[in-house]
């Protein structure tokens, strides 16, 4: 699976602590390997995220990513917040 970022995901990341930055970067990586590793917790949304599916950075902490389904598989990642911040 090829791994992409949006701009305001790369932009969240880059506010974020360096601990949440190293987490994510860990996260990425086990999900480059195997995308429904438990430990991710990977499962979809529902309004108003429908169509996208979450994993889990820390306790609190969510990459919210969309697939796309071309030649290759893309998990395009969108959004990265706490979850007070995904669900105001």
């Amino acid at each position: 699976m090829i791994i992409r970022y949006s701009p305001a995901f790369l932009k969240s990341l880059k506010k974020a602590d360096v601990r949440i930055r190293k987490r994510v970067k860990r996260r990425i990586t086990i999900f480059s390997k195997n995308p429904n590793d438990l430990e991710l917790n990977n499962h979809p949304l529902k309004d108003p995220y429908q169509g996208c599916r979450s994993i889990d950075v820390t306790a609190d902490w969510r990459a919210i990513y969309k697939e796309v389904h071309e030649e290759d598989s893309i998990a395009y990642f969108i959004i990265l917040a706490t979850h007070g911040q995904l669900y105001k």
